[in-house]
């Protein structure tokens, strides 16, 4: 008798409880597998699949040093079927398995397939949680029940509550009296200020990179050099990306945690969303670590600091889950605003003159990187204000970004970048014109484009869109109390400048792909 208990390949926890057994007790098949289901539901970078599968190889070939069975599928195996399903149809006759068991996977469309295992296989099958996230799957649901909106603040605070995350010890009142330090994180990058060095990963990931290519797997993105693969892919690895994070960034991390800026991709943000999302590294470790940095170096390390990284992880991404599983599947189609334009051409080159969003997307391409104001403020913004249709970003953001997958991908998309639910995650849409980019970054220095001009041949794009769309969707946002001031500016224009305006974003809206 055998149990076939399936890891995905976002489950890569070496601490998981099917582990706590000694191998000799362990008579449990594990099953791992690269298969094209996974990599053609969204067209991915070229890197996350290199990252992905490493991981998991990395992975399958450390349970085997512990003496664990593993039943491994690589993509050009003869006998892969190439999904989920169709394998282990085969593998429990191969195994003469009495029973299936699966950690709860984290995508909405392989709860659907996997839930359906059991009348498919004929034999038992077992869910175990994934023992990760510090929220249960329910948690917003429960705690908003009947709201017509979610509030992030207040989940963050549950949580820090729930965990005594720098509170008091009576758990109910925070470290300095203070819930939030955001107002204190929100400063542009001095060009004094001297950037940490990266620390590097590189490694010869040729065969694999051929692998990939002989599939035809279609993919987006670049990779200068296949014997300089510069990504984390083991959790020992991930653990040295901690430790650097904590000793050369964390010190500015509130600080500059907004900042954008062409002279450094990373600037002080962390980069361990990767190993986060694949579960090599738990939430809990990564914020003991930051706190007791803290602890230690005080001087060094302000608490506004490690308040806004804390809020990042066990705030912002718990809450994230927490949305996605109270809002699916209906989420995945919400577009409040009916917007329905195509995605401009350049997001999959990175080819524009506008300095900000050919080094974001170029970022990007190259790299399957950009920090969360990238994607939120250039990127997600230039979306939103042109009217591109929400799947079209979804699909975008769900492949270019290393870290990206559905659960954390969807929702930051369509609540937060392009407010397709009409404000039940954020109480406004976040979109700018471009004296916001020019604040908070050095991109407009580079720019032919001026972000003072709103009219004109050299005029940022950002400007005329931005109010093109105040004026588009008036009815639906002028009633937001935390707009009503850019309706009364709009309104205090001259007639005429308010026609060059729209005049202005018409042309910008037609002729995108020549910007």
């Amino acid at each position: 008798m055998s149990e076939i208990r399936l890891i995905l390949g976002d489950q890569l926890n070496e601490h998981h409880s099917w582990f706590s057994t000694t191998p000799d007790q362990d008579d449990a098949v594990y099953v791992m597998m690269e298969i094209r289901s996974e990599t053609d539901y969204a067209r991915h970078h070229i890197q996350k699949i290199i990252g992905f599968f490493l991981a998991m190889r990395h992975f399958a070939e450390r349970l085997e040093a512990q003496g664990r069975k593993v039943h491994y599928l690589r993509l050009h195996d003869p006998r892969n079927r190439q999904s989920f399903t169709a394998n282990l149809t085969w593998l429990v006759q191969y195994h003469q398995a009495t029973a299936l068991a699966y950690q709860l996977p984290d995508e909405y469309r392989l709860d659907t397939e996997l839930s359906q295992l059991s009348s498919v296989l004929q034999i038992p099958v077992r869910v175990a949680d994934t023992e990760h996230f510090l929220s249960e799957r329910e948690a917003v649901q429960r705690l908003f029940a009947g709201k017509k909106t979610y509030l992030m603040e207040t989940f963050y605070r549950n949580m820090r509550r729930r965990y005594g995350l720098l509170m008091e010890e009576d758990r109910s009142t925070p470290l300095t009296g203070q819930w939030n330090y955001d107002q204190d994180n929100r400063q542009s990058l001095p060009p004094t200020v001297d950037i940490p060095p990266v620390l590097h990963f590189e490694k010869n990931v040729s065969e694999l990179y051929e692998e990939i290519q002989r599939a035809g797997i279609k993919t987006i993105g670049r990779l200068e050099h296949s014997t300089k693969f510069d990504w984390p892919t083991t959790r020992a690895e991930h653990l040295q990306l901690l430790q650097h994070f904590i000793r050369h960034r964390l010190h500015a991390f509130g600080t500059y945690q907004d900042a954008m800026s062409s002279r450094h991709y990373l600037l002080f943000h962390s980069q361990l969303s990767f190993g986060l999302n694949t579960k090599m590294l738990h939430p809990l470790e990564v914020i003991g670590a930051a706190v007791s940095s803290w602890r230690e170096h005080p001087a060094v390390i302000s608490f506004a600091q490690v308040e806004g990284f804390v809020r990042q992880i066990a705030g912002w991404r718990e809450f994230m889950r927490g949305v996605y599983w109270a809002q699916m599947p209906a989420y995945a189609d919400t577009n409040y605003f009916d917007h329905q334009a195509p995605l401009p051409e350049f997001y999959w080159t990175g080819q524009t003159k506008m300095h900000c969003l050919s080094n974001a997307i170029g970022q990007s391409l190259d790299s399957a990187y950009a920090h969360h104001i990238q994607r939120l403020m250039i990127t997600g913004n230039f979306a939103l204000l042109l009217g591109v249709r929400p799947d079209y970003v979804d699909q975008w953001y769900l492949g270019v970004y290393m870290d990206a997958i559905e659960w954390v991908e969807l929702t930051n998309t369509r609540g937060m970048s392009q407010y397709a639910d009409g404000g039940l995650l954020a109480t406004k849409p976040y979109v700018s014109s471009g004296n916001y980019i020019h604040k908070m970054s050095d991109y407009c220095s580079q720019c032919p484009y001026n972000p003072k001009e709103k009219t004109g041949s050299q005029a940022c794009p950002f400007n005329s869109l931005y109010w093109d769309f105040m004026h588009r969707h008036r009815h639906l946002l002028a009633k937001n109390p935390r707009i009503g001031m850019v309706y009364k500016n709009w309104d205090r224009m001259d007639e005429l400048q308010r026609q060059a305006v729209l005049q202005r974003a018409a042309w910008i809206k037609e002729n995108v792909n020549n910007l």
